[in-house]
């Protein structure tokens, strides 16, 4: 196949992008700078969008962009950016694809769209949850699914944290770790879901290959209490986590982003995944710290 990758130069993009190339598949690179190589196109949503040529003889476009949610505070200003760096440039993206006739397109989402779960499993047939993530979110897909035209197939990776040996939610972690600083951040009971990089990537070639259209939540089914992740976390790295974090602290320091992305309970099911066979790699969370730590 011949698959364009936007956003391929991020954490999930660049890994995508190797097991495409390893797969035998032949990968182009939508890229937001000058193009540097014969595999690279140049796009820009704000002005002159996607190249024509770009899309020429393409299979499938996966779209994988936008600013991370857990940069920083959530100004205003802030959240106006994570806005801009995700509806825009989808919008271009799929518009692009239905003009192009692509036949499939594979966006970027988040499990995020659940917002508080509390202990309720959230699968693909629940609808949007309450909260700032949960908006965006939603128009995010929105993005996605009414621009992306009738012939194409559109499948929207509602991604939960990447847990990876490099980058990602673990790398601001570790350090906290390492100093014996780490411990439970508000009850602890709220649920914590991920997945490991390598079956976000192998999900995602999955879907290439596979009939399924719509939201797919992109999970281990292996969600937890935090307080257990806490715990795995010090099992692995071989640290104690006898510290806790009272919620009002966090939400202190971190503000909405804290509270949404941290005291939030996201218990969320991979059931569209589990459902069509695809089997993980790191089921629970001391297997994939076990990947992780290797």
């Amino acid at each position: 196949m011949r698959i364009a990758v936007a956003g391929s130069q991020g954490l999930i993009g660049s890994a995508v992008v190797s097991a495409l190339r390893e797969a035998g598949h032949t990968v182009v690179r939508l890229v937001r700078r000058e193009a540097l190589s014969d595999d690279e196109f140049s796009w820009d949503p704000e002005t002159f969008g996607v190249p024509e040529e770009s899309l020429e003889g393409v299979d499938a476009v996966i779209g994988l962009g936008g600013v991370g949610v857990g940069n920083q505070r959530w100004t205003g200003r802030f959240k106006q950016e994570l806005r801009d760096s995700r509806i825009t440039p989808t919008e271009v993206l799929a518009e692009a694809v239905a003009s192009a006739g692509v036949p499939v397109f594979l966006s970027a989402s988040a499990t995020g769209y659940y917002g508080n779960t509390g202990s309720h499993v959230a699968t693909e047939s629940d609808p949007a949850g309450e909260g700032f993530l949960a908006g965006l979110v939603t128009d995010w897909e929105h993005a996605a699914t009414q621009n992306a035209g009738s012939g194409t197939r559109v499948v929207l990776l509602r991604t939960a944290p990447v847990l990876a040996k490099d980058g990602g939610l673990l790398s601001r972690l570790r350090p906290v770790f390492w100093f014996g600083l780490g411990g439970a951040i508000g009850s602890g009971d709220q649920y914590f879901s991920w997945i490991s990089l390598p079956d976000e990537v192998r999900a995602i070639l999955f879907l290439l290959d596979s009939p399924i259209s719509g939201p797919v939540n992109l999970c281990s089914p292996g969600s937890l209490p935090f307080g257990e992740f806490v715990n795995a976390m010090g099992r692995a790295m071989h640290r104690p986590t006898i510290l806790k974090v009272p919620g009002f602290a966090a939400k202190a320091v971190g503000g909405e982003m804290a509270e949404e992305m941290i005291l939030f309970s996201q218990r969320v099911a991979p059931d569209v995944l589990t459902e069509h066979g695809f089997s993980f790699h790191h089921p629970d969370i001391d297997t994939a710290l076990g990947y992780v730590h290797a």
